[in-house]
């Protein structure tokens, strides 16, 4: 990535922020060159996003943050999906205290970040470690999310974000170690979940190659 990169940080917590420009600052020293824009709520992290002069190349928001009603902005969430559609090169790491497994589904599903982590997770050297990985472009969850992923059970209705993810890469004709190349999943997860993927799509034997097909029949899969 070019330097300088330009990186927006939105959180409505002024010493997360300042932990945040510390570890860019710590980052910096491999090499990479920073201009970091803050805000602390949805209405002028909004701002910063729709103007034109603003070319960012990183953002990292706080799911959890002051709405801005006006504009139907009423979290970090949002202010993504607006960063993606204004700048969908910008490589997006979302930070949360929710732990719901329903909540990360709709995280991944809606938003599918370079980087989600649970705030809880974090520690100095972890939060480079992701910025690292974001900026060399792999994707990166945090312990929790890794965890509540591999034992999420599925629903016989619907599969989670991350059982189609998986899909869409076996319909790329990835297997499992380039799969997990992909995915912030090992490999023995992700066979895990196909087993399921298997059972739910009563294809106990199934190839990949099968499994796709049916996904697509049944909708899974456009």
């Amino acid at each position: 990535m070019e330097n300088p990169i330009n990186v927006l940080i939105v959180d409505d917590h002024p010493f997360i922020i300042e932990a945040y420009k510390n570890a860019l600052n710590k980052y910096s020293l491999q090499g990479h060159e920073f201009i970091v824009t803050q805000a602390n709520d949805c209405k002028s992290g909004y701002e910063l996003i729709i103007d034109k002069n603003n070319n960012f190349k990183l953002a990292m928001f706080d799911v959890s943050m002051p709405e801005y009603a006006e504009k139907e902005i009423r979290s970090g969430m949002d202010l993504a999906k607006l960063m993606q559609n204004e700048n969908p090169e910008c490589k997006v790491m979302l930070l949360t205290m929710h732990v719901e497994m329903d909540r990360i589904n709709t995280i991944i599903k809606e938003i599918n970040p370079n980087s989600l982590l649970i705030k809880n997770d974090i520690n100095f050297d972890e939060l480079i470690f992701a910025l690292d990985k974001t900026l060399k472009d792999e994707k990166y969850y945090s312990e929790t999310i890794i965890k509540l992923l591999g034992q999420s059970k599925f629903n016989p209705l619907e599969f989670d974000a991350m059982d189609k993810r998986i899909l869409e890469l076996m319909a790329k004709e990835y297997d499992t170690i380039l799969i997990a190349r992909h995915l912030p999943l090992t490999a023995e997860v992700i066979e895990v979940r196909k087993k399921r993927i298997r059972e739910v799509l009563e294809l106990p034997d199934g190839t990949d190659e099968e499994l796709v097909v049916e996904a697509k029949n049944k909708g899974i899969l456009s």
